[in-house]
This record gives C-alpha cells, sequence and structure tokens, in this order.
C-alpha cells in the first residue's frame, strides 16, 4: 500500500518531486507531475480541460511555491486530452513529447469532444454514457497549444541539477506513450501505460510493447510510481497491470481463433476480480485492439463503434 494518500492536490514525493492527483482516477480523472530544483521546474502532463489545469497551477503555487511563469518545460507523456488539453496555460514553458505523440494529437481536437457533448443529449445509451464519463470537463473551452520539442527514443534533460530521463515506451496505451525517470530520486512518472485500480485501455497497442514496459519500469530503481490514473504506486501496482494485460491476451487469442467477434470474445471472457476495477467495460477495447493485431490490421480503430460498445456492456 502506498504512503501517499489518494487525495486531490499536490502531494510531495521528497527530492523536488511532487505529484497532483485527481480521484476517482476514472475517465479523464488523470494525474500530473512536478519536478522542482532550485528555480528551475518541470511539468508533467496538464490536465483534462483549462479550468482544472488552472487548479492545479494554483495549487502547485501553493504547495510548492511554483508560479506557472517558473515552470520552463512542460512534457507530455502521450497525446490523449486529459493530459495535453490544458497546455496553453503553461504559456512560458518549451512543451515536449514524442514525435508520435505530437502526430497523434491533433486526431482528436477539443472542438470534437465539445460538439459530441452539445449532441450527446439526442444519443440515447452511447450519449448517456458519454455524458457520465466525460460530462463534467469543459471541452468548449480549451484552447489547444501543441508540442514545440519532439523527439524520439530517449531524451535526458536537467531541471537544474536533477538528472530527468524521458523514455518512449509506445506504441502502446497510444502510439507515442513516454515515461519520464528521475533516477536520482527514485522516482517515475508513467503517464497511462499504468492505470492503478481502473482498468487500463489499449488503443494502440500491440500488447507486447506494453508487456515490455511495464517489465522496464519494474527493472528501474524506483520506489515511488505516479500512474497516469490512480493513487500512486508502488512495483506491485505494476505487476497488477502487467497481469491483468497478459490475462486478457491469453483470453482474446482462443476467442479470436474460434472466430468470435470482439462484442462476443468481450462479453464471455471471464474478468474475476478485475470486474472489481472501475471502466471494466474497456476490455472490449482491449479485445479490439488484439484481435486487429491477431489479424496485422493496421486500419485505425473505430472510436464511435467501440464507444456504443463500452456503453452496451456497462447496461
Amino acid at each position: 500500500m502506498s504512503r501517499f494518500a489518494f487525495t486531490k492536490g499536490a502531494h510531495d514525493l521528497g527530492g523536488g518531486a511532487w505529484a497532483y492527483l485527481q480521484p476517482d482516477g476514472g475517465w479523464g480523472w488523470s494525474n500530473a507531475g512536478l519536478i522542482k530544483d532550485g528555480e528551475a521546474c518541470l511539468l508533467v502532463d496538464t490536465l483534462f480541460d483549462e479550468r482544472l489545469t488552472a487548479e492545479m497551477l494554483a495549487a502547485l503555487k501553493d504547495a510548492a511555491g511554483v508560479s506557472v511563469k517558473d515552470i520552463a518545460t512542460l512534457v507530455n507523456t502521450h497525446a490523449n486530452g486529459d493530459h495535453t488539453y490544458g497546455n496553453r496555460l503553461v504559456e512560458h514553458a518549451e512543451i515536449i513529447a514524442s514525435a508520435a505523440s505530437a502526430a497523434e494529437m491533433d486526431e482528436v481536437p477539443p472542438a470534437m469532444l465539445a460538439m459530441l457533448a452539445a449532441q450527446a443529449p439526442n444519443m440515447g445509451a452511447l450519449g448517456a454514457y458519454f455524458l457520465e464519463a466525460f460530462g463534467r470537463f469543459d471541452f468548449a473551452g480549451v484552447t489547444f497549444c501543441p508540442p514545440n520539442r519532439t523527439f524520439s527514443g530517449t531524451l535526458d534533460l536537467r531541471v537544474g541539477d536533477t538528472e530527468v530521463r524521458l523514455i518512449e515506451v509506445g506504441p502502446a496505451h497510444t502510439r507515442g506513450d513516454v515515461l519520464v525517470h528521475m533516477p536520482g530520486q527514485r522516482v517515475v512518472y508513467t503517464g497511462d501505460i499504468l492505470f492503478i485500480d481502473s482498468t487500463p485501455i489499449m488503443w494502440a497497442g500491440p500488447v507486447g510493447n506494453w508487456l515490455k514496459a511495464l517489465d522496464l519500469i519494474q527493472e528501474m530503481d524506483v520506489d515511488v510510481i505516479v500512474p497516469g490514473h490512480g493513487p500512486i504506486t508502488d512495483k506491485a501496482g505494476v505487476k497488477r497491470v502487467r497481469d491483468y494485460l497478459a490475462f486478457i491476451d491469453a483470453e482474446a487469442r482462443p476467442r479470436f481463433e474460434a472466430g468470435m467477434s470482439v462484442e462476443e470474445a468481450a462479453r464471455d471472457i471471464p474478468l474475476g476480480d478485475y470486474e472489481a476495477w472501475g471502466e471494466a467495460e474497456r476490455i472490449v477495447v482491449n479485445v479490439d485492439t488484439l484481435f486487429r493485431d491477431y489479424r496485422g490490421d493496421e486500419t485505425p480503430a473505430n472510436v464511435m463503434q467501440l464507444f456504443t460498445l463500452m456503453a452496451s456492456l456497462k447496461a
């Protein structure tokens, strides 16, 4: 069990490392981080809208004494809006992401989510599910600001005298996932390579890459692990996520070979204890990604169809 409570706000991890947590860690309720050494500051991710990001920046100023003008660098761990839509508020920062993430960020602009939110009341079960997941976020108020520096592989940075290493481990959750590792402090920010107490969602895959990313975290000399969603964890939490992904892969393969559809397989797989994790219906997306990988199909996922299936599974 983590020594850090899963409560909203800024948490001092020691050694200049901070986490900003948002319970309950479900759809859109992501975590972020701050690295501070003297006057030098790096922010790890922003939040799903500008209101929430402004609230986070105010909390970090109160807790860590860091104002937004002090943040010289912002790292986006991946492309999803719940880790990037507040970028504009960090107006003085160089924004860094993997090249693969930067290319993916244009695909789901906030205006699209704002339009879906407006239409959702007329979209039946899908609309109700969309509003349950995303109805508390203000997408219409977002002006997206993309990265202005990209990299592939690894990138070594210094925040004051603190060593920070960016490690690209995608495609996995998305096409360009990045870990932010502070070796001297034994801390790693994982982005959505880790969901703790909620169901991981594999938009990109392949699952083998995600398992390798988790193995890499297990090999690191770290004892504080900040997930993209959920409470701060340790290597036992990493193992639980790895076990889930390996389980879904093992269960999906024979159902694929038996000719089941994605929906049939998702309904047929017995989740056992994983049923208690939040958003268990995400198994639909995971099975779809696995099936496409088994076929060697590089066609992008039909996101609207998958959300329709998730809404049906949860009903």
